[in-house]
């Protein structure tokens, strides 16, 4: 049971959640101001910190803020054999891919999804580079975490400071990692074969946006 959650509390919490899922990351004091329309930032800095001493927040090392418990008008979902699997934010090529600095949520997934002892994260997808693979932009994946894949598979690989999502196509000296789109701009990314994956896509997520 949560401890006592103000209605200005659960408004925020409600808006940042919006917030990440459309921009894949948690927003700022002066962006959370604007959305919940409060003409000071100190208000805003009142409820993220009794946010962090209810934990449904926590502040990282860098100063940002991130949201560890998202569901939080229906706790119930933990009773449903759910475990927590991290929504990573921009992930840098010099961090290990689930660096605390990278998690900006915490999201509860049914354990037939995320099929326990294989680590996860989630991913939100940007642009339309798989569409034909039915990943959106916007949508959610589900990503198991490991260095290996098979022809074929959709990776999740870390290219110029950026997570990408391709299929893999394994060749004698090169591997390439090869956009299914219907927007015919996207080309394919060729590497050495000493390039190593992040993970495998299990499961996608669609997002619909309200409006």
């Amino acid at each position: 049971m949560q401890n006592q959650i103000s209605n200005k509390e659960l408004a925020a919490i409600r808006t940042m959640r919006d917030f990440l899922m459309k921009n894949g990351r948690m927003p700022s004091v002066r962006e959370l101001m604007k959305e919940l329309d409060y003409k000071s930032p100190r208000s805003v800095s009142v409820i993220l910190h009794n946010l962090i001493d209810k934990n449904i927040l926590s502040k990282k090392e860098d100063g940002s803020i991130q949201l560890i418990q998202y569901e939080i008008e229906n706790s119930e979902i933990e009773r449903e054999q759910t475990v927590k699997i991290p929504l990573l934010g921009i992930i840098a090529c010099g961090l290990p891919i689930l660096a605390e600095e990278n998690i900006e949520a915490m999201i509860p997934v049914s354990v037939k999804l995320a099929k326990p002892p294989n680590s996860y994260f989630l991913l939100q997808a940007r642009g339309d580079s798989m569409n034909e693979k039915g990943i959106n932009d916007g949508d959610l994946v589900l990503v198991k975490q490991q260095n290996t894949a098979n022809n074929g598979d959709i990776v999740v690989a870390l290219i110029d400071d950026e997570a990408t999502i391709k299929e893999l196509k394994i060749n004698i000296d090169n591997v390439v990692l090869i956009p299914r789109s219907s927007n015919k701009s996207h080309v394919p990314i060729i590497l050495s074969r000493n390039f190593m994956v992040q993970g495998i896509v299990e499961s996608t997520v669609p997002m619909f946006n309200d409006q």
